[in-house]
Parts: structure tokens; sequence; C-alpha cells
């Protein structure tokens, strides 16, 4: 346990510094943007610095203050809410270091200095923790309209006829999730992530979507030069109800960097293989074992203190046992803004998805290599359940999330020209544990 001596310092300091900000600051949220725009200024920075405090989000944290330290050497105040922060994630290398350099200065006052030294002496005694666990638990509904991409014309082609598509369109399916992470620090500009996670999914008409899964993923953030780079390891098992169950691998590596300050621009490359069991249930399971290949590029445009843009740009080539209607290619294209208001966060996307296949499947019309495309629009709402309640969400963790989505598809085989309409509802939250 840290000294008394230092809780009461670090109340006063993060009280004052509270106190100051007050003048220019209301209970609204202050987004990233914001800071990005004012990165100077120390009023809005040291709220912003609080509010990811509050939700958790101590890396935001941390990396604000320290960048108010640098921009105002000479303030005591922010140097102790800092090491305060050090201290609560038990970061004792970073908080020794500024420990060492506050001993340092010449118009420190004695009463300071003492309760650095005790804080240094505390910390001496401290097993770290190098390890940050937490939970994330999510619940959610999804209606649709055309859960089985039943086309317009409710005819589709089979083995080269023309019949009827009499399937079911109208379902709604509910889903849970949970989810453990652990994260620790390597160096200064490395973090190790260790994640394992298990849904469940219920579909009330029809069983497709009845089925159990689990992830495992690896995860490795570091930098290089200007480059932020996340190479990746994900596994999961996906045990249907009514189907064979599924496997699937994929690794790869995303990057992202600035230029300026209101432009980022990110990339990745993925490696895919997904499997099936062959058994009594399902004996063409393995007909789309597959191997597939990812490329992405995206572009990030801060327009204003509150909104931003996006666009996506991706390429995929998918090769499976059985070539026939399972080799493909896809081209896709996105453009989303974000809104981030103080009263909550919005997203607005549309995307385009070209699908070219390699050889015609005689199981719906061997006289055509079919060839298709995907309009999708989507919008999204998110909003912390503590700006409404904060008596039950005072750390405003837990998050509702509102969508529609919107989904045209238009194709040479009548199969694939089909709409569909879905609205989902979900609740997260996210939870440390240690």
């Amino acid at each position: 346990m840290i000294l008394s001596l230092f809780r009461i310092k670090i109340i006063l300091a993060s009280t004052l510094l509270l106190l100051a900000t007050s003048a220019l600051s209301s209970e609204k949220n202050i987004t990233y943007m914001q800071i990005l725009q004012k990165p100077n200024d120390l009023d809005l920075n040291l709220k912003y610095a609080q509010q990811q405090g509050k939700m958790g989000n101590f890396k935001q944290t941390i990396s604000t203050l320290e960048r108010l330290t640098m921009i105002y050497p000479d303030n005591v105040e922010i140097k102790l809410y800092l090491l305060s922060v050090l201290v609560q994630v038990d970061s004792p290398e970073k908080a020794n270091t500024i420990i060492e350099e506050m001993k340092l200065r010449r118009d420190l006052e004695p009463e300071d200095l003492e309760t650095l030294v005790e804080i240094e002496e505390e910390l001496k005694d401290r097993e770290p923790s190098l390890w940050t666990i937490t939970a994330d638990l999510s619940f959610g509904a999804l209606y649709t309209d055309n859960v089985n991409s039943v086309s317009k014309t409710r005819l589709q082609s089979e083995s080269d006829s023309v019949v009827g598509f009499n399937s079911a369109k109208y379902d709604r399916t509910l889903s849970g999730g949970l989810g453990l992470s652990a994260t620790r620090p390597i160096g200064e500009e490395s973090s190790l992530l260790l994640n394992v996670s298990h849904s469940s999914s219920e579909q009330h008409a029809e069983t497709d979507d009845d089925f159990q899964s689990y992830g495992f993923t690896l995860g490795f953030d570091t930098t290089l030069g200007n480059q932020s780079l996340s190479p990746y390891l994900m596994l999961s098992k996906s045990d249907y109800q009514t189907d064979a169950d599924s496997f699937s691998k994929m690794y790869g590596i995303g990057g992202f960097f600035s230029v300026g300050e209101r432009n980022s621009f990110s990339y990745g490359y993925s490696y895919a293989t997904s499997k099936g069991n062959h058994n009594s249930e399902d004996d063409t399971a393995m007909q789309t074992n597959s191997v597939a290949h990812g490329f992405t590029f995206g572009h990030d445009l801060i327009i204003t203190e509150i909104i931003s843009s996006s666009l996506s740009l991706g390429y995929s080539d998918t090769d499976a046992r059985v070539d026939a209607g399972n080799d493909y290619e896809t081209y896709d294209v996105g453009f989303g803004l974000n809104f981030a208001f103080p009263w909550a966060y919005i997203a607005v996307s549309n995307s385009y998805g070209f699908n070219d296949y390699k050889k015609e499947d005689s199981s719906v019309d061997s006289t055509k290599l079919r060839s298709d495309y995907t309009n999708t629009f989507d919008i999204m709402l998110t909003k912390a359940i503590g700006d409404i309640f904060p008596a039950i969400d005072p750390n405003r963790s837990l998050f509702i999330n509102m969508s529609y989505e919107k989904l045209i598809s238009e194709g040479n085989i009548l199969n694939y020209d089909y709409i569909t309409d879905s609205f989902s509802l979900s609740f997260s939250k996210s939870t440390r544990l240690n």
C-alpha cells in the first residue's frame, strides 16, 4: 500500500488540476479528435486524461500526461498526477524515473521531496504486476428480414434449372460472449496481448446460426520508426448444432502511421485457413476447406473536432479444396463518416464488394461464371449507459450499441439478387480484474 501522505498529495494535486479545468470545461466528453486539434491546451488535455482514467483507459491517460509534462516541465502537479496513475497501473520503472527527475529539482517543496522518498522506498518493496487482466462481456439481439438471402424474384438456379426459392426470410438471433484478455508491457514501446473468448448464438426459426465458438488471439504491438506494427495469430473453433464443426487459423500483420495532425494511414496483410469436419451430418464440409490471402489499406482524416472520415480498400484471394463455386477474388472499397458528439458516437459507412469466381458451379448454373457485387450501408450509434444513469454505470464502462444495415446484392445469376435489412441491439462491458 502506498503511504497515506502520498495519497493525500495525489488527491490534492488532482483536485487542484480539476478545479483549474472547471472554468473552461463541462461534464461533456472530450474526444481524441479535440485533443489532436488542441494538443497544447492544458485544461482540455487534463479533462481528457481524467475521463480516460475513469473509463480504465490508462494508456491514453499516461500518454496525455507525459505529453503535458514535456510542454509544461515546471508543473509539479501534472507530474504528481502522472505519478499517481503510474503507481495505480503498476509501472514502477516509469514511476522511479519521474521520482529521480523530481528529486533533482531545486524548487521542490520539502514535503514534496519527503513524499517522493517515501514512495521510492515503498516501490522497492512492491512486487510489480506485469500483467493487466480484463474481462469483456457482451449480449445482443439481431433481427433480419432475409436471413437466407432469398432472391428478389423468389426464384433460383439449381443444376441448370430455375426453381422456387422457398426458404424462410424473417428471423432473429440472440448472442452472448465472454472474453478474457491479459496484456503486459515489453520495454517502453511494445506490449503483448493474450485473449481467450467464447460466444454463443441461438437462432429463433432456423438453425444455421445455432453454434458455440471458441477463440484464442496472440498479439504484439510495437513501433518501428514512425510505424506502429501489430503482428497477430488467431485460432478459432465453431461447433454448429446441425452442421459440421469448423476450424480456422489466421495470422498477419497490421500497421499505421500518421502524417501531420489530421491524416493517418493503415495497411495490413492476413493469411487464413478454414477447415470443416467431414462427417455424417455434413459429408460435403471438406469441399469448402480454403486458404485465403488478404490485403487492406486505409486512410483516416480528421475534418473537425467532431467529424472524421475513413476510406478503406481491400483485396482477397480464396482458393478452396473444390474449386467450383468456392474459388473467388474479392475487391472492396468503403467510405465512412464518424461523428464524436458529446452525447454519443455515430458511425455511418457505405461499402462495395466485387466478387469474381474462378470456375462455374454445376450445382447452380454450369453455363455461367458467377460474378456479383454487394452494396452495404450501415449506421451505428454507441452510448455509455453512465451518461444516462450515472448510478448504474459510474465509470462509463457499460455501452449500448444500436445499428442498422442494408445489404443489396446484384449478380449475373438470379440466386444472388437479393436485399437484406438487419437491426441489432447489443450491450458490452469491459472490467479490469486486477
